[in-house]
């Protein structure tokens, strides 16, 4: 009778295709699935996997572990949500290529448009390479938990271009756009999945600085969408907050035409333009009917700021009184915003900084400020906001988030969602979801370490809209299809994201019954004690990345099997 190395026996098998559950048997080796159904051959290692779901390893497309995968193992805490694939590099920024005298200028750009602490990446980034190649091969050269895949950042070329008349944001001259699409298309055939930019003002580096490709002028970027034509490979990611302008959306689509690469494009409903979405999928979807491959990039929820005493926000941060004990640790802090004195003088100037911080805008917007809870209700009802509460309570709104940032002795999170949420339920993200022409993506794992905590969207995917929301569930198979054929096959990599023979073995076995969020924490584990925030998940019963188990009930193994991914990946 054959042996296998690894059988995993009588789980509800979602192999990602799309197709209906069924109970079966799973066999791998040498990293791939060899056999799925009645697996005869024993294993040297088997799994009872009944009652059980056996689904694909997740494929996450948008993160950004441009620094952390130069100092870290662990690609947590993506690991931690059934992720085997992690794709960095999005949203035009990260620290490949780049000469010496311009380390710093990609370091502030990535504080400010991700929220890294620079002190961290500082003491963390190593610098073994200038040109995009030498990165990968740095990359490579390093022992992961997970497989990682790295696109071309159009910040760092363009700054490497063009210097300081990148960061001026000028335009570029015939020859320092060859220089970029040269050196997009030398990264792509070293190994980038792709190219991605950045189009909108939200980014900006820590010292206020726009984004250097903000305003890239045409021509700049058809030389380099037809630099990745040439070479065939490669995929581009763009963030727009033009997608309402005819001009923009026909310069992404000549893009994606003369280059014949296939583009995605970060979508979200804004609460100033609540229905732009709507014509942006209608023109894709035309754009996909002449045959021009494009996707909209969209979230598992609202795109939501955490805000408190341990966070980058919280709603009294520009209160003068507060700032005058800011700086201390944080019992001290909370002690002292208790006495009455304090909180009242704290209370009475708080005010808003509208050009200070991303998300400062959103920090009087207590009709939209919640409870987080335990677990965390990614969804709540307008009757528990601050407003709402306060209302009831004969109080000021600012009262009662004062107190609620006080709980759990000043640990306390709020959750203030800005994008997806202006009608206050999640029918929006379903109907964005379901559509024929997106992935989920934008979960920033790796990024906005103090401000946002969206690396959990694959658990809300099957959490949320897949076992618990009380109406218009989606069903698991289309849920697991789209967050791993579908996304792996948005970046070209045709080897993952099904449990088939000849695939690659990268599978989660899930407890979907004690499949739970727990709250994002606090971490002070980032080089120089930088902080970050972190999220755990119950029902995660296995990971393997290759056929090798990297987490186990919510513990890391030990196992590296992680690989750095080198361009796309053909199907078996």
């Amino acid at each position: 009778m054959n042996s296998h190395a690894l059988v995993i026996r009588g789980g509800t098998v979602i192999d990602g295709s799309g197709g209906a559950p069924r109970q079966a048997d799973v066999a791998i080796d040498n990293g791939r699935v060899t056999e799925v159904g009645k697996v005869s051959g024993r294993g040297h290692r088997e799994i009872d996997a009944q009652g059980l779901l056996v689904a694909p390893g997740f494929v996450d497309i948008h993160t950004h572990y441009d620094g952390q995968a130069a100092w870290d193992k662990h690609l947590a805490p993506s690991s931690w949500h059934g992720v085997t694939t992690a794709v960095m590099g999005n949203c035009g920024v990260g620290f490949a290529p780049v000469y010496v005298r311009n380390r710093d200028r990609l370091i502030e750009l990535m504080e400010g448009v991700e929220d890294i602490p620079g002190t961290a990446l500082h003491e963390g980034i190593p610098w073994q390479w200038e040109t995009f190649p030498q990165y990968l091969d740095f990359l490579e050269s390093l022992p992961r938990d997970i497989d990682l895949g790295a696109q071309a950042p159009h910040a760092a070329i363009r700054v490497h271009a063009m210097g300081e008349r990148a960061i001026a944001r000028q335009a570029a001259t015939p020859d320092e756009i060859e220089r970029m699409a040269q050196a997009t298309r030398e990264a792509i055939e070293a190994g980038a999945l792709g190219f991605s930019t950045s189009r909108t003002v939200n980014h900006r580096s820590i010292s206020g600085e726009h984004i250097p490709t903000l305003r890239a002028e045409a021509d700049e970027l058809m030389a380099i969408a037809r630099a990745m034509g040439r070479s065939g490979r490669g995929v581009m990611q763009v963030v727009s907050d033009r997608l309402d302008r005819v001009d923009e959306m026909d310069l992404l689509e000549r893009m994606a035409q003369e280059s014949g690469r296939p583009m995605s494009i970060s979508l979200a409903q804004s609460n100033r333009k609540p229905d732009l979405w709507k014509p942006f999928l209608e023109r894709i979807s035309e754009a996909n009917a002449r045959g021009i491959a494009m996707r909209a990039q969209v979230a598992a929820r609202a795109i939501g700021l955490m805000l408190g005493l341990e966070a980058t926000l919280n709603p009294f941060m520009y209160s003068p009184a507060y700032q005058a004990i800011a700086h201390l640790p944080l019992a001290e802090r909370v002690a002292r915003m208790r006495d009455p004195a304090v909180r009242r003088a704290i209370i009475e100037q708080t005010t808003v900084d509208p050009k200070g911080l991303l998300g400062s805008n959103m920090l009087d917007q207590y009709q939209a400020i919640f409870r987080l809870g335990n677990p965390p209700d990614y969804e709540p009802a307008a009757s528990t906001s601050a407003l709402a509460v306060a209302e009831r309570e004969g109080r000021a709104p600012a009262q009662v988030t004062y107190d609620w940032l006080l709980e759990n002795d000043g640990h306390a999170l709020l959750y203030a969602p800005t994008l997806n949420y202006t009608d206050g339920n999640l029918d929006v993200v379903r109907t964005m979801l379901t559509h024929p022409h997106t992935v989920p993506g934008l979960s920033d794992g790796g990024a906005h370490v103090g401000t946002i905590c969206d690396v959990s969207f694959p658990t809300t995917l099957l959490q949320w809209w897949g076992r618990d929301r009380p109406r218009d569930r989606i069903p698991l198979e289309f849920l697991i299809a789209r967050q791993s054929r579908g996304t792996a096959l948005a970046v070209g990599l045709a080897d993952r994201g099904l449990i088939a023979p000849g695939y690659k073995a990268d599978i989660n076995v899930i407890d979907m019954a004690a499949l739970r969020l727990h709250p994002p924490e606090m971490a002070y584990d980032l080089p120089a004690g930088g902080r970050r925030m972190l999220q755990r998940a119950d029902g995660y019963r296995h990971t393997f990345v290759s056929g090798q188990e990297i987490m186990a009930d919510g513990q890391a193994t030990g196992a590296m099997p992680g690989k750095l991914v080198r361009g796309g990946q053909a199907a078996p």
